[in-house]
């Protein structure tokens, strides 16, 4: 259903990255997510374990009972951001959800799409600590679409002048090596969207 890469950089002086990611495939769908423990070291990266564990266990539940899942089990640790896309290959729709800042962008692969780009609503919150009235938005999606999300150690100006024409390990390889700020732990996971095989 989608082709996909991921790019990571551990903050330098670090043994562990507090960014992970999640790609879970599931009937007609699968989950894309991308996650960043609070802070970096050890305790970010236990926080954002949970939340994989989390996420691939029930990953074929909507993207809301996934971010209260996430909530609840977090609430003893420092807290995760955390975005998230289900894709449903049968209606060819994505939905898609975010607290705090890790950046979502969905790039159209039909020159005449309008938007020909759409960004993720970001809410302003910490899973685990302060979750706000979160919002999922449904947006259709056609083969060759390609969606990006991007923690916080990425510049966020990282999808100006992508084409989508390259495979999506080399789109990632090249956001990390051209936005990456080396300030943070970062991680790039790009997924284009290929459609039901038949």
């Amino acid at each position: 259903m989608i082709e996909w890469g991921v790019a990571t950089l551990t903050l330098p002086g670090q043994t562990a990255s507090g960014d992970r990611y999640v790609v879970k495939p599931f009937p007609d769908g699968v989950l894309v997510a991308a996650i960043d423990g609070v802070g970096h070291g050890d305790e970010a990266a236990d926080a954002a374990k949970i939340a994989v564990t989390i996420l691939e266990t029930y990953g074929d539940e909507s993207v809301l009972s996934l971010l209260k899942r996430c909530h609840e089990e977090l609430r003893k640790t420092r807290g995760v951001v955390l975005s998230l896309a289900s894709c449903n290959a049968r209606e060819s729709t994505m939905t898609w959800l975010g607290v705090g800042n890790i950046e979502g962008r969905l790039l159209r692969a039909d020159p005449q799409a309008q938007p020909l780009r759409e960004s993720l609503v970001l809410r302003g919150g910490v899973v685990g600590r302060h979750l706000p009235t979160a919002y999922a938005s449904l947006v259709p999606v056609a083969p060759g679409d390609i969606l990006i999300f991007a923690t916080d150690g990425i510049r966020t100006d990282f999808s100006e002048g992508l084409t989508g024409s390259e495979v999506p390990q080399r789109t990632a390889d090249r956001i990390l090596a051209q936005y990456g700020k080396h300030t943070d732990d970062a991680l790039v996971l790009v997924a284009r969207y290929v459609g039901q095989a038949s």
